[in-house]
């Protein structure tokens, strides 16, 4: 089946049409580890890259006498969100394990395994006891009170935590796949740092175990931001890391014995990790790890019906914009692009290595036509659309320039050291109508609406936010096409 055929299952050829010539995927995977040193908390290192950006974020944890230094910034403002950073460091993680080869041979698995030390550093420290977890630092609330950068912001910086008398199993079940998906990544490079990782997902999987219940109830803050819909798909996420990670019975036993293995889902994102859960089960199946039947067949199935629809050859397809964009909503859209787009390389490279293709309601389709429809979305997101505009920042000849970044779009104190104050910072930064004084380069903004219209302007949240969980699934698939 030929490119054109597969855009011809739903998809509109005006993606075509839009081709550029050629894509340097290699620039854009340059580019996107970029990003991740734009969003450090912290003391920045002497080998830091992004020089606009200086230390902050230097007394975290001290209201709970905890060195809570370091992590990352989730999206445009200056909090420390430990959900959706766990997620962002798994998918980084992933992209490592999976994709190591390709970014060794690009010069990039050093700067992806920073990344992901970035992340996992802050999360030991966050990790201070079996059962205590710190889940964020700062508030959203007076954070988005404020337009301030990171290194002078004036904003509380109050610590969050989950305990044994304030559970959060799905924060600590995503925070325990991190840990066990970093441990894989380090395991050639540094053996000694490996094992520590595991021995901190062994501990937070088994507090999430027996500790049920949503980290919001024990974090209310967070919830207004970044709520999470339920427990049992981070602790099957944990869990199918966790097996991979050591091969211990214990963890194919809890996903055997799960009664809820997700169903075909509708998205895959920092809240919703059944598909993730679900394609690495099914590529030990296709690999022969797992035998194809029984309960692990479940999240095989579930998993490949997932990316049917994301193809357009399911039985119940997801949406699409005019010209091909996959399309779940309107705040953010592209964060489940890049997910489907990760999950779907990675699954298609399996499939060819065990030399089996995909069984869809709408017929069979082979590994390379799964990477045909994967390089139609990220050339979309790269510049291959009806705007001509790239939706990573930095990268091409357009591409948004008011991102909706607080760091970005004031000048750095490295030109001036000037304090912004909190309401100071709206008047001289953000109601300024010119580009971001500092480029977010690799950023991946929220995107297009479903008309392929993208308004460039930095109130505009919903589509000129980014956030380092859109950029992470990336990472890997960028590799992959380099």
């Amino acid at each position: 089946m030929s490119s054109t055929s597969l855009l011809g299952l739903g998809f509109s050829l005006l993606l075509l049409t839009h081709n550029v010539a050629s894509v340097d995927y290699g620039a854009a995977l340059t580019n996107s580890l970029l990003y991740f040193e734009a969003q450090r908390s912290g003391k920045l290192p002497p080998n830091q890259r992004v020089q606009w950006r200086g230390d902050s974020g230097l007394s975290d944890g001290k209201d709970a006498g905890v060195d809570l230094v370091g992590g990352y910034y989730d999206a445009g403002d200056n909090v420390k969100f430990g959900f959706p950073m766990a997620f962002t460091v798994t998918m980084l993680a992933w992209s490592a394990v999976d994709f190591r080869e390709q970014l060794m041979a690009r010069g990039e698995l050093s700067n992806a395994l920073d990344a992901i030390k970035w992340g996992t550093d802050y999360f030991i420290k966050a990790h201070p006891q079996a059962n205590v977890l710190y889940g964020e630092v700062g508030d959203g609330d007076s954070d988005h009170d404020c337009w301030q950068r990171p290194e002078d912001m004036t904003t509380p910086r109050t610590s969050y935590k989950i305990d044994g008398q304030h559970p959060g199993a799905d924060l600590a079940g995503e925070t325990a796949a991190a840990f066990a998906a970093a441990a894989i990544a380090f395991k050639i490079r540094n053996p000694t740092y490996s094992s520590q990782l595991i021995a901190h997902a062994k501990q937070l999987f088994d507090f999430a175990s027996k500790n049920r219940g949503t980290y919001q109830s024990s974090i209310p803050v967070a919830g207004k931001f970044y709520s999470s819909s339920g427990i049992e798909d981070e602790l099957l996420w944990a869990a199918a890391w966790l097996d991979r990670a050591t091969g211990e019975p214990a963890y194919t036993d809890y996903l055997n014995q799960s009664q809820n293995s997700g169903g075909t889902r509708s998205e895959f994102s920092w809240d919703d990790k059944y598909v993730g859960a679900q394609i690495l089960l099914a590529k030990k199946i296709l690999e022969g790890n797992f035998s194809d039947g029984g309960k692990l067949s479940e999240y095989k199935n579930s998993a490949e019906q997932f990316i049917c629809n994301c193809i357009q050859k399911g039985s119940n397809n997801v949406q699409a914009t005019s010209a091909g964009l996959l399309w779940w909503q309107g705040f953010n859209n592209l964060q489940y692009v890049t997910t489907a787009a990760f999950v779907t390389t990675t699954y298609a490279d399996t499939l060819t290595a065990t030399k089996k293709t995909l069984q869809c309601p709408g017929g069979s389709v082979k590994p390379e036509d799964l990477i045909t429809f994967v390089k139609s979305q990220v050339d979309y997101i790269l510049g291959s659309n009806p705007l001509g505009t790239s939706y990573m920042v930095g990268f091409g000849s357009k591409y948004p320039q008011q991102v909706h970044h607080r760091g970005s779009s004031i000048v750095s104190m490295k030109e001036d050291k000037t304090p912004v104050t909190c309401k100071g910072g709206f008047e001289s930064w953000f109601n300024k109508d010119a580009p971001n004084p500092n480029v977010l380069r690799g950023a991946i903004v929220g995107g297009p609406d479903q008309s392929d219209h993208y308004n460039d302007a930095r109130g505009n949240f919903m589509q000129a936010e980014a956030a380092t969980a859109n950029s992470a699934p990336l990472v890997g698939v960028l590799a992959r096409l380099a």
